[in-house]
């Protein structure tokens, strides 16, 4: 019996950009991040690279007319929602957009690529004067600080800096302008959106907690075509900034770390993270089987226990799966209050990504008891045992507190002995939260080991 057609019609975005050999930026890194975000990408190539982790060899431009011809050939067949350009590496080939562009009454984001993260240049000279013109026809135009100040011609030291250069930006004809704060120093990266609003502007932030790697190689393609999808499926321009840029966070703390140079970012990172919770889901609801076929009551505060399972690439504890509800004792043994979810456990689960902000290998947590019994018992399980680290006043947040809303506290990297992760951190206890210990792994199989060992080790005292 044959099967019915069902076809899908996401919108389609097109990129007019070079090729990256080496797969980070580029063309690829423009497809990748466009099909991730639900848009069907099509393409322009402007030039090829002869390009990997560590720089640039050769580069060779396409002709123009091919260039046109390729752009004619995508809008006469596709209907474009959105519209990014990348690198365009000489004057007569941003003419070319220039005019390819004319006519097209979609949003088009600008990515000025001048530099490559290596420090290869990737723009003539001469083109830079030519970029004003397509500026004028960029609903965004989204420049690192670097490019900023060529394209404005001033210098941007910090934030203030740059709203000034996004507002000259502006002025020379852009809809809006996002200056990439990344190049500036500072624990937080500031991103600085300005939007010509009548003849007024407006700026907004984004901001958020720098990530501590050179591996950055195509994230200013990234961004630029998470935008161009957004605004391809009809996203307002702010809403399309703000989630890209919240994208782009994850996507670069997660990057690839493939080739003998920096690395570069994860183009696919939110899928492979939804994906993921698959796995993590059956390892979690596995575990929780196991100690309730084992009954390990001794082990079970009176707050109840919690297990908890992280992707990879989980950020959020809405994002790490756990027993919705907590594992309890009963007359008949222990007990799940429910099933397992994305979000159970929410406040264990904060516990976990704390502790991954040290230790980013670890995957899995469950909380337990701790008395002097169980303190004696931990001797033996199999890693490190360290002492919950403590904020400013003395508080401590390894473990999970009656008060959820309280914030929690990662490990003190010192603490860990030729810096191995933890099996287990101990928290003893204080004014409005008991004594407890929770347990890490990085894969379930362990954790549950560790607290096999454990309970066994508690009973046989």
């Amino acid at each position: 019996m044959t099967r019915n057609y069902a076809p899908v019609s996401p919108p389609v975005a097109l990129t007019i950009a070079g090729s990256d050999s080496g797969g980070g930026a580029g063309i690829q890194a423009d497809l990748k991040t466009m099909e991730a975000h639900d848009a069907f990408g099509t393409s322009v190539v402007t030039a090829t690279t002869a390009q990997n982790t560590t720089g640039v060899q050769d580069v060779n431009v396409l002709p123009t007319d091919h260039i046109e011809a390729q752009y004619q050939a995508v809008v006469d067949d596709f209907a474009v929602e959105a519209i990014k350009t990348g690198m365009l590496a000489t004057a007569p080939v941003v003419e070319t957009v220039v005019d390819c562009l004319a006519d097209y009454a979609g949003p088009v984001v600008v990515d000025p690529v001048m530099v490559a993260a290596t420090g290869d240049r990737l723009l003539s000279e001469d083109a830079e004067d030519a970029y004003k013109r397509l500026v004028e026809q960029a609903t965004l135009v989204t420049p690192n600080v670097d490019e900023a100040e060529i394209l404005t011609d001033s210098e941007i030291d910090d934030a203030s800096a740059a709203e000034s250069a996004a507002r000259q930006l502006v002025e020379q004809g852009a809809s809006a302008a996002l200056v990439k704060g990344g190049h500036l120093d500072g624990e937080e990266v500031v991103d600085t959106l300005v939007v010509a609003e009548g003849d007024e502007t407006r700026t907004e932030q984004f901001s958020h907690p720098r990530v501590e790697t050179a591996a950055t190689h195509g994230s200013g393609c990234t961004l630029s075509s998470a935008i161009a999808a957004r605004l391809a499926g009809g996203d307002a321009l702010a809403a399309a900034v703000g989630s890209s840029v919240m994208f782009m966070e994850r996507a670069v703390r997660y990057g690839i770390d493939a080739g003998s140079g920096l690395g570069s970012v994860h183009h696919m990172v939110g899928l492979r993270e939804q994906a993921d919770r698959v796995a993590v889901s059956e390892a979690v609801e596995s575990v929780v089987a196991r100690l309730v076929d084992r009954n390990v009551e001794t082990l079970v505060p009176d707050i109840g226990m919690g297990v908890v399972g992280a992707t990879r690439y989980a950020e959020t504890p809405a994002e790490v799966v756990g027993a919705d509800g907590r594992l309890s004792r009963t007359r008949s043994g222990i007990r799940p209050t429910a099933g397992v979810r994305s979000g159970g456990s929410r406040g264990l689960a904060g516990q976990l990504l704390a502790a991954r902000e040290t230790c980013p290998g670890l995957r899995f947590a469950i909380n337990c008891r701790f008395d002097e019994s169980v303190e004696s018992a931990l001797a033996a399980v199999d890693g490190p045992v360290i002492e919950a680290a403590a904020d400013d006043e003395g508080d401590t947040g390894s473990v999970e507190r009656v008060d959820h809303t309280a914030p929690v506290v990662g490990i003190d990297e010192d603490s860990l002995p030729d810096g191995e992760p933890p099996a287990a951190v101990v928290d003893r206890g204080g004014e409005g939260r008991e004594p407890g210990v929770v347990l890490f792994a990085s894969d379930s199989e362990t954790l549950l080991e560790r607290t096999l060992t454990l309970y066994e080790a508690l009973i046989t005292e």
